[in-house]
């Protein structure tokens, strides 16, 4: 499979608004494809697959950090925000893979970790020699400790992975670290620290990247008091007032406004989305038009597979992108939760976080208290839903395979910190999305390279490979495939109307202009379909009628 010169038509290289309703798939580049045989993901892997990428029927391309890291969190303790880890490439590979993807008619979004940097960075390795009162030290969140001789933290807060929020240097002083203590916290207060990531967006614009995904965006600014409250006082504070110590300080705001004037430099503007962890009210500040435009939805994460819950979830988030000018984001998996298709084969959620999902998981797959069949039924007919919605749509690799969170990986080759700092809180972490991805029904590592991957897939990779699922016409891949070619024929305005006269308690039914018309049944019986072509159907149909757990699109 080569790459072809895309036609462009649909998606001009100078629209300006590009991202408002595309089709992004994320790569995890260190289990997505291995050229090099080391059994770590590589650009140059990345490079060899983009004729499987442009098949796909994708927009653009989301790339984790493929930044020079120690991996104390999956790349996300960048070491160099501006150079490419040799185990992964080099900076001229990273041009390759830009101009190799531009030619598929694909464009590109890299992440960018603002919040907090390696302690192998520079700039932390400077402020641990330079000592307490320097101003390389001030890049960074510093505190003297509690107690006789400053041997007690500056507070009891815990880390989000598990374990202390501080870590006592050398000479005594504590600094803070939100994740880990191998990422420490950037004092964004620091005019060095807010310079120098306009200086990393121009190196990445430069380059041809067009947009940004920002990590923990609302993380930045903080404000510590100088008696700081304690851990339980920090979980009463109000998260909706915009001063909270910690986090979606109206402050942050300040940062992405002059971020927003840097990406305009470039035509057309290069797009950003925030991954922001806050109410949806709060949310459109993110995606405003002076800030960073967009911003993620991860309510579908956090919804049952329920038509009630999904129509409210749609709902909210329509009414919030009309009132800021942007478009939405849905996300059904990425690297950070369980596979929707194991999920959907759970239990109810029923507020339980969607991070523990995996706990569930025994040994090998069936296993006990998952239901298989019935989760990728779900996951495909949810897939499909998802991707009739305004808005642009964020698919994480390995999903258009249908495959399952692989929960059987044993202790000693888990990488994720809240595997090990966690505890029972965070189940058995995130290696499971994580696992390399199956290209060949054979092989040491069923074609993700020539070695054995660097967390060990499973036997049955072997079923849902890609060369498996290309011979077979009923596939998730060839239904990904369809659903993305109709989706491109079929988009137009960011419009939706609720057909509530096909609704119901276990049916949600809308239509978007031009006759285009989603029918998900999340019962278990099937339902009738109004008198219309069926383009495209998640599950076969039976005697006409719509299965359970299944999407069709019909044009009216």
């Amino acid at each position: 499979m080569s790459i072809v010169n895309a036609d462009l038509a649909h998606l001009s290289p100078k629209d300006p608004d590009w991202w408002r309703q595309s089709v992004v798939y994320q790569i995890y580049p260190r289990s997505f494809a291995d050229a090099n045989g080391d059994g770590l993901g590589d650009l140059r892997g990345i490079i060899s697959r983009v004729p499987y990428l442009q098949s796909l029927g994708i927009d653009a391309v989301w790339l984790s950090p493929f930044y020079p890291s120690p991996l104390a969190d999956g790349g996300y303790d960048v070491a160099d925000y501006r150079d490419v880890d040799p185990r992964i490439g080099t900076l001229e590979e990273f041009d390759e893979l830009v101009a190799a993807l531009h030619l598929a008619g694909i464009r590109l979004v890299v992440d960018i970790v603002p919040n907090h940097s390696s302690d192998q960075h520079p700039w932390f390795q400077q402020a641990l020699a330079a000592g307490r009162g320097s101003a390389e030290r001030d890049r960074y969140i510093f505190r003297e400790g509690l107690g006789a001789d400053g041997e007690l933290p500056p507070s009891d807060w815990v880390a989000a992975f598990g374990g202390p929020r501080w870590t006592r240097v050398d000479d005594g002083q504590w600094y803070l670290g939100s994740f880990t203590k191998e990422q420490a916290d950037f004092n964004w207060n620091n005019p060095d620290v807010r310079e120098d990531f306009l200086t990393t967006l121009r190196f990445w614009a430069d380059r041809g990247v067009d947009g940004f995904r920002v990590d923990v965006a609302h993380f930045l600014v903080k404000d510590l008091p100088d008696e700081l409250p304690s851990w339980e006082e920090i979980w009463k504070l109000d998260l909706n007032s915009g001063t909270h110590p910690l986090q979606d300080r109206d402050e942050v705001h300040e940062v992405y406004r002059q971020w927003r004037q840097v990406l305009n430099e470039y035509d057309p503007p290069r797009s950003a989305v925030a991954e922001t962890f806050v109410t949806p009210d709060r949310r459109a500040k993110y995606a405003s038009p002076d800030g960073l435009g967009q911003a993620f939805n991860f309510d579908l994460l956090m919804a049952d597979f329920d038509a009630t819950q999904f129509r409210q979830v749609i709902s909210t988030n329509l009414d919030l992108v009309a009132s800021s000018g942007s478009s939405s984001t849905w996300v059904l998996s990425n690297h950070d939760v369980t596979r929707h298709p194991t999920r959907y084969g759970l239990p109810p959620l029923d507020g339980r976080d969607v991070k523990q999902g995996v706990e569930w998981i025994q040994a090998g797959a069936p296993a006990d208290g998952i239901d298989l069949d019935l989760g990728s039924r779900r996951a495909r007919a949810a897939t499909m839903l998802m991707l009739a919605l305004p808005g642009s749509a964020y698919l994480y690799q390995g999903e258009e395979l249908g495959l399952h969170e692989v929960g059987d990986i044993p202790a000693e080759h888990r990488q994720d910190p809240a595997f090990f700092r966690g505890g029972k809180n965070d189940g058995l972490g995130r290696d499971g999305s994580r696992v390399p991805l199956p290209w060949t029904t054979t092989g040491a590592s069923f074609g993700f390279g020539e070695a054995i991957a660097h967390i060990p897939q499973p036997t049955w990779f072997s079923g849902v490979s890609v060369e498996a699922e290309e011979a077979d016409p009923a596939s998730s891949l060839a239904l990904y495939r369809d659903a993305l070619r109709l989706r491109r024929e079929l988009h137009t305005e960011e419009k939706l109307e609720w057909l509530d006269d096909l609704s119901g308690d276990t049916v949600l039914a809308f239509a978007r202009p031009g006759g285009w018309v989603n029918v998900t049944n999340f019962g278990a019986e099937p339902v009738a379909l109004p008198d219309a072509e069926v383009l495209l159907t998640s599950s076969p149909l039976q005697d006409g009628l719509l299965s359970g757990a299944a999407t069709a699109w019909l044009r009216a």
